[in-house]
């Protein structure tokens, strides 16, 4: 088993091979929860970004090996050198600007994709870990990212419910029913640190409406129950809490 071990680390036809299925794979496992979850980025972008970064990285071993090997005359006569490390620093590079555009600004001043971008990352560097024959960090990776994508994101989502600062987004008839609102939240032993004005007048089928942050009293702070509170109020159309 050993002596399989140390073949498989070794750069070859075969170890190449299973580096790239084995990164497919990563890909595969990370990319079928998020598919499950309808994000931008699926399980086909996760397989490609991390085949991808494992071939790139392929080919860097590739060349590295061939100026030490076959090309050793031709590169000493051209006075040609290989640093793997600047082809790999160019994965980052390039999986840098596929991630920046998977974060958008949505509405509400919410920011989404930045968990779709962080996770495109883990992808490229489970690729190029695999790669470069570290079989055993990539498994351990995959364990780990697989938990914070999935069985942690329903204990982030009650955390945050849990917190004393809540965000949120409220239609209502008309500009002057934000005093009312206003006064309903403080009244409720809380504290509002910003109202930013989305919509003053109606637009087609949406009202105005604005974002309140507001940060709960010490002895009250039940998030269903200040949503309660705003949406009992006759002015108001709809309310709902904003979680980023």
């Amino acid at each position: 088993m050993k002596e399989v071990f140390n073949y498989l680390h070794e750069f070859n036809m075969v170890s190449a091979v299973i580096r790239l299925v084995l990164a497919m794979i990563c890909g595969a496992v990370v990319g079928y929860g998020r598919t499950k979850k309808a994000r931008a980025a699926g399980l086909r972008t996760y397989m490609l970004v991390s085949i991808g970064s494992a071939m790139a990285t392929l080919i860097a071993l590739y060349e590295q090996e061939m100026i030490n090997t076959s090309w050793s005359a031709v590169a000493g006569a051209a006075g040609a050198k290989m640093d793997v490390a600047r082809i790999i620093a160019q994965i980052v590079v390039g999986i840098g600007f596929l991630g920046a555009g998977t974060i958008i600004k949505a509405s509400h001043q919410e920011v989404k994709g930045l968990t779709t971008a962080t996770g495109l990352f883990a992808a490229m560097c489970m690729g190029m870990a695999t790669g470069i024959g570290f079989y055993e960090i990539v498994i351990i990776a995959l364990v780990i990212v697989e938990l914070f994508l999935n069985a942690f994101s329903s204990i982030e989502g009650e955390f945050k419910r849990k917190l004393r600062n809540i965000t949120l987004n409220v239609e209502f008839t008309s500009v002057e029913d934000i005093s009312k609102i206003s006064d309903v939240i403080v009244s409720k032993d809380a504290q509002i640190f910003d109202i930013d004005i989305e919509r003053m007048e109606p637009d087609k089928d949406k009202m105005p409406n604005a974002i309140f942050i507001v940060k709960l009293g010490k002895k009250s702070h039940s998030h269903s129950a200040m949503l309660t509170s705003v949406a009992e109020l006759p002015c108001v159309y709809s309310v709902q809490e904003l979680i980023s």
